[in-house]
Formats: C-alpha cells, sequence, structure tokens
C-alpha cells in the first residue's frame, strides 16, 4: 500500500512539472515561414482580364496591352486604331473580339466633342521641323525597329530573389535585389513607350519597345530619368531602383513577346 501512495506521489509531481513547464511560456508558438518571398512581390497576370476597359488619364495603347497580357497590334486592329495609335479618356477599348465579329471597330473619335479628342499618343507625330532641327528629326525618321534583337543585357546588378514561374499565379519576370537608387538599364535597344504609376501592383513603371513583337518592362522604380518615345540604347540608363508598390527595394523585370511573358533568363547573357 505504501508502494502504491509512492508511486501516486510521483505520478502527480510529473504531471505538475509539466503544467508548469507549459505554463512558463508567454509568447505565441513560433511561426514557420514558408520562405522570405513567399508571394509578397509576385506580380499575377493578367492585370486586367475583362472583355472591355475604359482608358483612363496617362494611359496608352501599351500600357493598357500590357495590362491585359495582350498583343497591342491586336488591340488596335480590333478597335480599327492605326498609328500613332491616340487613344483618350473615357474611351471604350474591346480587349476580346466577339466571335461574330465580321470587321473592325470604327474610331470615336469623330463622334466625340472637343472635350474628348485625342490627348494620349503612344507614337506622337513629328511636327515639321526647320532650319537646323531639320537633320535631327530626318535621322529620327530613319529610327526603326529591328526584327530580330541582337543582344539582351542585364538591367540591373543584383540577386535574384524570385524568378519566372510558368504557373498561373506565379511571377511573369525576375525580382532583384539591390538598394535605393542603384541603376535600372534598358535592356536592349528600343524605344520608350510608357513611364508612369497607374499600372496596379508595378509601381513606377517603364516600358521599353525593342521591336514589333518585344518588350521590355521595368517596375518598382524610384524615380524615371526617361521621357515617352525616347529612343535608348542598351545599358542606357533609364532609372533609379526603388520600392514603389512594393514591400522591399527591388527591380522587377519583365520581358513580353507578342504580348505574353516570357522568361527573361533564357534571353538574358548567363
Amino acid at each position: 500500500m505504501t508502494e502504491n501512495r509512492g508511486y501516486i506521489f510521483l505520478l502527480f509531481a510529473f504531471i505538475a512539472l509539466l503544467v508548469s513547464g507549459c505554463s512558463s511560456r508567454t509568447g505565441p508558438a513560433p511561426v514557420v515561414r514558408l520562405g522570405k518571398h513567399s508571394g509578397h512581390n509576385v506580380i499575377k497576370r493578367p492585370i486586367v482580364n475583362s472583355k472591355y476597359y475604359i482608358v483612363k488619364k496617362d494611359d496608352t495603347l501599351y500600357s493598357i496591352a500590357f495590362s491585359a497580357g495582350r498583343d497591342f497590334r491586336e488591340i488596335a486592329q480590333i478597335n480599327g486604331i492605326s498609328k500613332p495609335y491616340s487613344i483618350y479618356p473615357g474611351q471604350k477599348i474591346t480587349l476580346i473580339p466577339s466571335n461574330n465579329r465580321q470587321q473592325k471597330n470604327t474610331p470615336n473619335f469623330r463622334t466625340k466633342t472637343t472635350k474628348n479628342k485625342p490627348i494620349q499618343t503612344v507614337d506622337r507625330k513629328k511636327k515639321k521641323a526647320y532650319g537646323k532641327y531639320v537633320k535631327r528629326n530626318a535621322a529620327q525618321k530613319k529610327s526603326s525597329f529591328p526584327s530580330e534583337i541582337s543582344q539582351w543585357t542585364w538591367p540591373s546588378k543584383g540577386k535574384i530573389i524570385n524568378k519566372f514561374s510558368l504557373a498561373a499565379e506565379g511571377n511573369k519576370g525576375l525580382d532583384i535585389a539591390g538598394s535605393k537608387g542603384d541603376p535600372v538599364k534598358a535592356a536592349a535597344d528600343g524605344k520608350v513607350v510608357y513611364t508612369g504609376n497607374a499600372l496596379r501592383g508595378y509601381g513606377n513603371l517603364v516600358i521599353i519597345k525593342h521591336s514589333e513583337s518585344y518588350l521590355s518592362a521595368y517596375a518598382h522604380n524610384d524615380t524615371i530619368i526617361v521621357k515617352e518615345q525616347q529612343w535608348v540604347k542598351a545599358g542606357q540608363r533609364v532609372a533609379h531602383m526603388g520600392n514603389s508598390g512594393t514591400d522591399q527595394t527591388m527591380l522587377h523585370f519583365e520581358i513580353r513577346y507578342k504580348g505574353k511573358s516570357v522568361d527573361p533568363l533564357r534571353y538574358l547573357p548567363k
């Protein structure tokens, strides 16, 4: 009987020790993180996934096509918009053609009042120049997009913290870490077709057209130092790295082929 009481005493003592140990934890249980970059900076495409889009201030045909993940030429054709691809706030843009569509839509410019005249263009017409400016404009007119990109270069130096993913909810480019103010450079020769922050999730964004098929995008910049319609060379600085539209300083870089995101690592030098 005495031995049984001894065992019971030891059992209660052991239980009391366990209870006191558990109650000594003052904070919550540790949280196990799945990764530093588990989706906070992943940009999901398309941003615009409806059949129609209403043009907002500072939009261009390129930025709308980029948001929808479509080729700007296709959208221009669907809506009957010809060069210089003039669009205006309030204009209704069809992004996906109807199955029974037999002909292109005609632009609505002529049915609008002067308040709705085109105020935003993608390829602005060159004004007639006189005197010493003639040679410069003549040189600009000779500038054209190549059929192929001869060489791609890295847009920034830094560690890749998020790679391209083919998953529907995956990253549509490369995220490259860096410090605020680091140079962001054009990945190939081309023409700046968009600068601004109207695209949700991209912060201060630069889009460069390199050919009739290829575009590149540079997101989350601190400051942009190029202007729309400006021609740039590969390696030329176009912006300073920042954290606009994201929670950390980095460059989000994309390459688009006919409107579709492709893996930049397939193009950039090893």
